[in-house]
């Protein structure tokens, strides 16, 4: 395939891998053949296939990977939070570049409270994320055709980003039962207006 790609267009092409299916050493059998492509970069979420998101990355297969990739590596999988990229930082030096994925849906503060190595959320952290919502389900509102689609659209959303409402432990679960737009506007107004009291109860 790279052979191929490589020959026929002038695309710049990279590679996103996770350590193998089966096994972690699997991709060290990928790798020298990676060297032999100018790719842009390789990123690698250090775990296998058979995990799915399951269990914990696997930092010392990765370590090992590193000795055989002269390209741009892209570490990917599990950043979190502000103090788990402060470790992989400090244990991965020479890496530059840091892919988020999932975490980024559950917490679209995360990227710049990283940039800023700031563990703190912004004051307002539950109006800002209300604002996103309320764009964001305005805009499919209006490209999208019927109800249905668009509490899909949302209830997707939400798999995610309910990790950001501690406070509401069974919140998706009312989510996904909403079966009409009003009764997931009020499901969604609670789960703010808990959280915002549950902000100001704390001192947060």
């Amino acid at each position: 395939f790279l052979h191929r790609v490589m020959a026929e267009t002038d695309m710049q092409l990279s590679v996103k891998m996770r350590l193998g299916y089966e096994h972690a050493s699997e991709i060290l059998e990928v790798l020298p053949v990676l060297e032999k492509y100018p790719l842009s970069y390789i990123a690698i979420h250090p775990r296998i296939g058979k995990q799915l998101y399951k269990g914990t990355v696997d930092m010392d297969a990765f370590e090992a990977c590193l000795p055989q990739i002269s390209h741009t590596l892209f570490y990917n999988g599990d950043i979190n939070s502000v103090q788990r990229f402060r470790e992989l930082r400090d244990r991965f030096p020479g890496i530059r570049h840091w892919m988020i994925g999932r975490s980024l849906l559950a917490d679209p503060f995360l990227p710049a409270m990283i940039k800023a190595d700031e563990p703190e959320y912004p004051e307002n952290r539950y109006e800002m994320l209300r604002a996103f919502h309320d764009t964001l389900f305005a805009s499919y509102e209006e490209a999208l055709s019927g109800s249905r689609h668009l509490l899909t659209k949302m209830y997707a959303f939400w798999e995610y980003l309910i990790a950001s409402f501690p406070a509401s432990p069974k919140g998706l679960k009312k989510i996904r039962k909403a079966q009409s737009l009003n009764s997931y506007q009020e499901v969604v107004n609670q789960l703010f207006e808990t959280e915002a009291s549950q902000g100001l109860s704390s001192g947060t």
